[in-house]
């Protein structure tokens, strides 16, 4: 094994599909002396046809087992697109890169067993195929990150957990990670915490339901709701809202994972039914979607965090994080207004201020966190380490993550 610096290449693409996240780090030694150094990020586009195919596949309409194959590996083609440019942009020979960490495209997540063909089954499928990102960079390829966890019992989400407590462990400061992709997922982790004390799970919707109302009513040509422009022009719905804070997932006990299964087009039917209902105009919902994004994540700290652990950051990253009227929601809940939060919700928590600050306050730029996060649990599984945390994802052992996929021979 390797004891000199490792550049790696993580590569991400979230429930959104949005693009794929492309991060270069410097990393060597091992936790908990792991040092890690982001030196470059960037991000690129998906066709719009392929992406239209992976919202589609993801929504769970039919594809042919033929499609599918022809998608995984046409998304790894993509994938090593990503990787080959980012690397030209950072002035890096793909000679020098050790490893690239692929995340791959999430078209289905069911963390808890439910039935199927006579046995509770658990199963998480990411495509884009790792072999053909070693092939075509000729850097050897970790990807398909989570089965292992699942097959360990857990929920195989959220990982980027071991990234969060790698970076932002203090010895006094009590600190929750904040993500604002599609999802919205926390990482919490105490004063002098130790692995073991991490919890972390998915608190519902960030961007999913604010994008898919976008493009609904702009019937396509809007993809999201740029500085909140749509929202901040729409009226608060107090009823609306807490119709959708009624939510049954928001009551579920972590460990607990989420996605487009449950947040995707059958929800958003929901929601669109919901405003009609309230005769609220296309803005008034928008603006709901994104209330309902910051005070699903206040309902989640209030519910299972603060009457425990105090906490005294929260480090949001994520494209959320560039949503001002999502940040300035969450910002008011979590200081003066999150005892008032906590009691209207029947649930009773220390009042206390919590600073709310952006994740490139610490080092990390809010776009890049979670591909150096598979940066770095790639580099974990070369060395032959795990990097699930179960308390976080609710697996009864420490789990190595993902499958190598090596370059060809030189």
């Amino acid at each position: 094994m390797a004891t000199k610096p490792m550049l790696v290449l993580g590569l991400m693409s979230g429930t959104s599909a949005d693009g794929i996240d492309v991060a270069l780090a410097r990393i060597s030694g091992a936790p908990p002396h792991l040092d890690a150094k982001l030196l470059g990020h960037t991000s690129s586009k998906f066709p719009a046809v392929l992406r239209k195919e992976i919202l589609r596949v993801a929504e769970q309409h039919p594809i042919t087992a033929g499609d599918l194959s022809q998608l995984t590996f046409r998304l790894g083609e993509v994938f090593a697109e990503a990787a080959v440019a980012a690397c030209r942009r950072f002035r890096v020979s793909t000679k020098r890169i050790a490893l690239v960490g692929s995340h791959g495209q999430t078209i289905f997540h069911q963390g808890m067993p439910a039935p199927y063909l006579g046995r509770p089954t658990a199963s998480t499928l990411q495509i884009g195929e790792p072999s053909v990102i070693a092939a075509r960079t000729g850097i050897t390829t970790v990807g398909d990150f989570r089965p292992a966890d699942i097959a360990l019992g857990g929920q195989g989400a959220p990982l980027v957990p071991y990234a969060d407590y790698l970076l932002y462990r203090d010895e006094k400061l009590g600190r929750v990670s904040l993500n604002l992709g599609g999802i919205a997922n926390i990482t919490v982790i105490p004063a002098s915490a130790r692995p073991a004390d991490i919890i972390a799970f998915d608190t519902g919707p960030a961007n999913m339901l604010i994008d898919a109302l976008v493009s609904h009513f702009t019937r396509g040509r809007q993809r999201f709701d740029k500085d909140a422009h749509l929202a901040q022009t729409g009226r608060a719905f107090p009823a609306l809202l807490d119709e959708l804070m009624r939510d049954p997932y928001l009551r579920l006990a972590p460990p607990k994972s989420t996605g487009r299964e449950y947040y995707g087009h059958s929800f958003l039917t929901k929601v669109l039914a919901l405003g009609k209902n309230h005769r609220a105009k296309p803005a008034d919902l928008i603006r709901a979607a994104t209330m309902f994004a910051a005070l699903s994540v206040v309902d989640a700290l209030n519910r299972f965090v603060l009457p425990k652990t105090k906490i005294h950051q929260l480090i949001v990253s994520g494209g959320g994080a560039h949503n001002p009227l999502l940040v300035a929601q969450l910002s008011a809940a979590v200081g003066d207004g999150a005892q008032h939060v906590a009691t209207h919700r029947g649930k009773t928590a220390a009042p206390s201020k919590i600073e709310v600050l952006p994740s490139s306050r610490l080092g990390i730029p809010e776009d890049a966190k979670e591909a150096f996060a598979f940066a770095l649990l790639a580099y974990e599984t070369w060395h032959r380490r795990p990097s699930n945390l179960p308390s976080a994802t609710g697996a009864h052992a420490p789990a190595i993550l993902g499958k190598i996929s090596y370059a060809p021979p030189q």
